[in-house]
C-alpha cells in the first residue's frame, strides 16, 4: 500500500448529525486545514496543522491515542480495517471531512480507492474547489456540499465557485447544506435555490439552523419556516439542526 501521508486531526466512529445521512453510524476521517474562515466553524484551529493526530482505538469508545502528523494511508487503512473486521456492519460509510479535505486532492486520489474497499465514501466539503473534486468523482459514493451564505458565514460571496462545484458534484449522489441564522436574507435562499435548480431541482437542500456555543439555536422557529417556504421551488427541502450536539456525540 502507498506510503502517501496527509495531516489529520482525528479518526473516530460516531453518529452522523447533519444532512441527509443524519442518524447513520460513520467513521469520520478529519483532515487538517481549510481555505475558508467561517464565523460559525465548529472545528477551530484549522489554520495550523496539529503535531499529532487522534485515533480512536475502539469504535465509538473515545479511547484515543496519538500518532505524529502527517499520518500514512497504511496507518489509517489498518485502523479502519480492524473496525470493519471486528465490528462488521455497524458503519454505513466513511466520512471524509475537515476543515476542507479537498485541499489534499492529490493524496485523496491515492487514499480513496484503498479506503473505498473498506467502506463507501461520503465527502463533506465546503463546495469551493471543483478542480480538486473532478478527479475524485469515480471514487466517491455521496457528497454533502455547503453553500456558504455571506450573512451567516462571514465569507465573501462564493456563488460562482459553488455553482461550478455543484455541476461536478451532481455526477454523484449529492445534497446541499446551508447554515442559516436570524441574519439570513431572503435573497440568499432564493439565489441558492436558483443555483441548485439550474443543475438539478431534485437535489435536496438542507437548511441547518446555526447552533451557538451555548447550545441554543440562532434562528427563530418562525424564521426557519419562512426560509423553507422560500425554497419551495425545489423538490426536497429539509430543516435539520446539528443533532449530534443534542446527543452528546462527537
Amino acid at each position: 500500500m502507498s506510503d502517501s501521508r496527509a495531516p489529520l486531526v482525528e479518526c473516530f466512529s460516531s453518529i452522523q448529525g447533519e444532512g441527509v445521512l443524519v442518524g447513520l453510524r460513520q467513521v469520520f476521517l478529519r483532515f487538517s486545514g481549510c481555505n475558508l474562515n467561517c464565523s460559525f466553524c465548529d472545528t477551530p484551529g484549522m489554520t495550523q496543522t496539529p503535531d499529532e493526530c487522534l485515533l480512536e482505538l475502539t469504535p465509538g469508545r473515545r479511547d484515543f491515542f496519538k500518532v505524529p502528523n502527517p499520518v500514512s494511508l497504511a496507518r489509517v487503512a489498518s485502523l479502519i480495517e480492524s473496525w470493519t473486521a471486528g465490528w462488521p456492519g455497524i458503519h454505513h460509510s466513511l466520512s471524509i471531512t475537515g476543515g476542507e479535505p479537498l485541499l489534499y486532492g492529490t493524496q485523496l486520489q491515492e487514499w480513496l480507492p484503498a479506503l473505498r474497499k473498506l467502506l463507501p465514501i461520503y465527502l463533506e466539503t465546503n463546495g469551493t474547489l471543483p478542480e480538486a473534486l473532478a478527479p475524485l468523482i469515480p471514487h466517491l459514493d455521496s457528497i454533502g456540499m455547503d453553500i456558504k451564505l455571506p450573512s451567516a458565514s462571514g465569507c465573501a460571496e462564493l456563488w460562482d465557485r459553488h455553482h461550478a462545484f455543484l455541476e461536478v458534484a451532481a455526477m454523484k449522489d449529492v445534497f446541499v447544506k446551508v447554515v442559516v441564522d436570524q441574519s439570513t436574507e431572503n435573497w440568499e435562499i432564493l439565489r441558492s435555490c436558483e443555483m441548485i435548480a439550474s443543475v438539478d431541482s431534485s437535489i435536496a437542500l438542507i437548511l441547518q439552523p446555526m447552533t451557538l456555543p451555548n447550545g441554543s439555536i440562532a434562528i427563530s422557529a418562525l424564521r426557519t419556516l419562512e426560509l423553507q417556504e422560500l425554497a419551495s421551488a425545489l423538490k426536497e427541502v429539509r430543516v435539520i439542526p446539528q443533532t449530534h450536539k443534542f446527543m452528546g456525540q462527537l
